[in-house]
């Protein structure tokens, strides 16, 4: 197909922290050096911010360098975390855990809480202000490489308007193709372009398999007499008996509470539900006498890439760089990916930025990269944490939290020891045959919800009437081996109720229901069998958050 295309130096896939902190320093530096530079930063949601889903505590330690005097320009930061908490729940109780025996990594001192979705908006304007063009609502559906030279020279824009079975529309307009000297992958965690480039080029070789969890968050208005501005929870334990994971609830201003659970994507008993887990969690006493009288206004899942410095690939290829939790900055023993995030993309703009200027040859293997990054406070920080998640699979999560309290607390992360996790998650997944299953209460409609009333939350927009962009590699595999081997996990694993399985008198079908995909990535990353792809949708597509 003749197609449209556009120029950059630079092109950015991701209007996240990661790509818009790129944008901005390059900008910076450019604009600090009279050198003349196109960025152009693509974005797969409708507006930017949209698509983004955090906790969130924010470390201002990548905020400090990429604006100095950020205090003086209105980043909306929600408060200041001025009280601090960690409990270990059973069933009906909360114990205390003292601030001296819970590791270091996770004290929340200075930091602040944040909607990420409006930190990336707030980003958006300063990049545009320095120069840099940003386009929502157009998704990058494909690597744009020269096979002679086997090398990245930028993005094709998926095509709008096509019919569930590709067919043109009335409403059809051909993607187009932005070229680039570099391209910046920045899409977030489990990326569809990052995870074929590092399949294509190799990146991962001699690493541990990237590691994931899925986070859910609500938004909750509670009546001010249980609302303490600024108060922080981390909890442990209950309701995850069979799962590692944790959750917390934070006071953000005007009466407002995240509410969240994180659960790793290591678990074995295929008759777990995550989402279940979260709603069941809200009933404990801790949360369940904050909420009362309460009204959820917010919810949404996103998966977190939580492998850390033994999962990262080599973040440079021919033709660009890898970012953010593309790769997998994300540091999981403080639970924080935005500050590690902002420095990957600030470091990727340094890089190139010097290339440009040095007139390096466009389309190199700017593996000056990893050396940019071995020197920088993110390479010392990802690794000081490097056991943290290791260990918890290694030794459960009490025991783990041990080893990792002495680690951190005595070791200051330098335990003479690298723990690895080298089996990826969905390998972990056992029989439903040799697991009970899980009775999980009715929803309440108070504290607990179903599924389909919580995607309403999300603002969900999908033309139904497009191609499927949740693709099955075998369309036999959910019914003929998914399914009596593992009860078809997909139906509990998926927190947006996409997946279903019908049976009928003659038969059981396996039902895609795409458009209440939320873009979480959980099916891409737990289906036992890989069978499940995700890919983009028309951009624009999805849900459509707002304060998360």
């Amino acid at each position: 197909m003749e197609r449209e295309s556009m120029d950059f130096d630079v092109v950015i896939v991701g209007a996240g922290p990661a790509g818009l902190a790129a944008a901005c320093r390059l900008m910076q530096i450019a604009n600090d050096t009279e050198q003349p530079l196109s960025v152009c930063v693509v974005e797969k949601g409708a507006d930017v911010g949209s698509h983004i889903l955090s906790g969130a505590l924010l470390e201002t330690s990548a905020l400090d360098e990429l604006f100095s005097d950020w205090k003086n320009m209105d980043v909306p930061l929600d408060s200041a975390v001025t009280h601090d908490e960690f409990h270990w729940l059973s069933a009906d109780s909360a114990k205390t855990i003292p601030h001296k025996l819970v590791p270091k990594s996770m004290n929340n001192d200075g930091n602040y809480m944040v909607s990420a979705g409006n930190l990336c908006r707030w980003l958006a304007q300063q990049a545009e202000a320095l120069g840099a063009e940003i386009y929502p609502g157009f998704a990058a559906k494909e690597l744009l490489i020269d096979e002679q030279l086997n090398t990245v020279t930028g993005v094709l824009i998926g095509d709008m308007g096509r019919d569930k079975n590709g067919t043109k529309k009335d409403t059809f307009v051909a993607g187009m193709e932005l070229r680039a000297k570099y391209t910046i992958l920045a899409e977030g965690c489990r990326g569809h372009l990052g995870k074929q480039l590092i399949k294509h080029y190799h990146l991962d070789n001699g690493k541990s398999p990237q590691h994931y969890g899925i986070g859910f968050k609500e938004v909750w208005r509670i009546p001010a007499e249980q609302h303490q501005a600024g108060k922080v929870i981390h909890t442990g334990g209950w309701p995850l008996t069979e799962a590692a994971g944790g959750g917390f609830v934070y006071h953000m201003d005007n009466q407002l509470v995240a509410v969240g659970l994180i659960v790793d994507l290591n678990y074995r008993n295929p008759h777990l539900s995550p989402f279940d887990e979260f709603q069941r969690y809200k009933t404990h006493p801790l949360l369940a006498g904050l909420l009362q009288g309460g009204e959820r206004i917010a919810y949404g899942a996103r998966a977190i890439s939580k492998g850390g410095f033994n999962s990262l690939p080599k973040m440079s290829f021919p033709g660009g760089l890898l970012i953010g939790c593309d790769a997998g900055t994300l540091n999981f023993a403080k639970i924080k990916g935005i500050h590690t995030a902002m420095k990957s993309g600030m470091l990727a703009a340094e890089t190139l930025a010097e290339a440009f200027i040095k007139g390096v040859e466009a389309g190199k293997d700017l593996d000056c990269f990893a050396t940019r990054m071995e020197q920088s406070w993110l390479h010392d920080e990802l690794h000081s944490a490097r056991n943290f998640g290791p260990a918890l699979h290694r030794f459960g999560t009490v025991l783990g939290g041990m080893f990792n309290y002495i680690e951190q607390n005595w070791f200051g992360g330098n335990f003479p020891l690298t723990l690895r996790d080298d089996r990826a998650d969905y390998r972990s997944l056992g029989k439903a045959a040799d697991f009970a299953k899980i009775d999980y209460p009715a929803p309440d409609g108070k504290l607990t919800f179903d599924r389909l009333s919580s995607i309403y939350l999300c603002n969900i927009s999908h033309e139904e009437n497009q191609p499927c962009h949740l693709l099955l590699r075998d369309q036999q595999i959910p019914i003929s081996s998914n399914l009596p081997l593992f009860d078809e996990p997909a139906q509990r694993y998926c927190p947006a109720g996409v997946y279903e399985i019908v049976t009928t008198a003659d038969n059981s079908k396996f039902v895609i229901n795409a458009q209440n995909c939320i873009h979480c990535k959980t099916c891409d990353i737990k289906d036992p069998a890989q069978n499940i792809r995700w890919i983009t949708p028309e951009g624009g597509s999805g849900p459509n958050y707002s304060g998360m």
